[in-house]
């Protein structure tokens, strides 16, 4: 069975290498990054941090390389979603399926613009690149996958391949409606990750310092009442994930963080402007996510306008 990892940044990575020690699994990964393709053909994909080997499989930048597979892991950054997509989509015929484990809300909605199938995948592993073809591994964490709801996807897809993720180190849950687990996460996501941004604080400094964890609390009750609205239960405390991701060993930086120090466009539209665009929607006042995502874009405004 063949896999395609389309974005082979920290997260991509780390699923890669993870599945190409599943025997029975040709695992392919598609990333624009030419030197980490490279790197990773030459001497492997090398994990270090929570676990540490290295792991032989395939990868390219010429979607034109990649052959037919069952399943693919969309990983890239929500901001390139659709363009991903586009080049890789030859690559899933008819009754493969592909799933989303991006952060925030809307890539599922693009991907299906491109396969029949779609799985809408939530996960907590987080990571680093420290150099083309290596990949640290902050922290290890659960995902959870289900059908992307209006694309009638099987449920058995989503167990089938959870089943494979698992098997390959990656504990990872089906669920018949994923809504609630990545509800939670974006929460969390649009609590911790601006805030880390704009005072660039790692993740433990952010939520102990007491400005920003009461920051913290006040973005995660926005979203949680944009949830209660919306009729979708939560699968845990978004609470309880900032309090044991300020417990992680290491400095994490959120991913925004790590996009802003890099000069990057942040999934900010994705994480605090889905929660503000639902809460307009649906009547629910979300101020001070809408204040995290003006002030992101204005950063972001601000490396071409200084």
């Amino acid at each position: 069975m063949r896999i395609c990892i389309v974005g082979c940044g920290a997260v991509g990575s780390i699923f890669a290498a993870h599945l190409a020690q599943v025997k029975g699994i040709e695992v392919w990964a598609y990333d624009v990054n030419r030197e980490h393709v490279d790197a990773i053909n030459r001497n492997g994909l090398q994990v270090s941090g929570a676990a540490e080997f290295t792991a032989r499989l395939r990868a390219t930048s010429d979607p034109a390389e990649l052959p037919a597979c069952a399943f693919g892991l969309v990983a890239t950054k929500a901001t390139h979603t659709r363009q991903a997509m586009q080049q890789v989509a030859s690559a899933f015929a008819e009754n493969s399926a592909v799933c989303s484990v991006q952060n925030g809300l809307g890539s599922e909605e693009i991907i299906a613009e491109h396969v029949r199938f779609v799985l809408r995948g939530t996960t907590f592993p987080a990571g680093h690149l420290n150099g083309p073809g290596r990949v640290g591994f902050d922290i290890k964490g659960d995902t959870w996958i289900g059908p992307f709801e209006p694309t009638n996807t099987p449920f058995a897809m989503a167990e089938q391949l959870a089943a494979l993720m698992t098997e390959a180190g990656m504990n990872t849950i089906a669920l018949r409606d994923a809504r609630g687990a990545q509800w939670t996460k974006l929460i969390f996501n649009a609590s911790t990750n601006p805030v880390g941004a704009l005072t660039r604080l790692h993740h433990g400094a952010a939520t102990n310092f007491p400005p920003t964890g009461e920051l913290f609390e006040k973005l995660i009750a926005e979203g949680e009442a944009v949830a209660r609205a919306l009729r979708v239960t939560l699968d845990g405390d978004p609470r309880a994930m900032v309090a044991k991701g300020a417990k992680s060993p290491g400095k994490h930086r959120a991913s925004m963080l790590q996009d802003v120090l890099a000069g990057r466009q942040t999934e900010v539209d994705f994480m605090n402007g889905a929660i503000v665009k639902h809460g307009q929607q649906l009547g629910v006042p979300t101020p001070l996510n809408y204040a995290m995502w003006c002030l992101i874009k204005g950063l972001e405004h601000s490396w071409s306008e200084p």
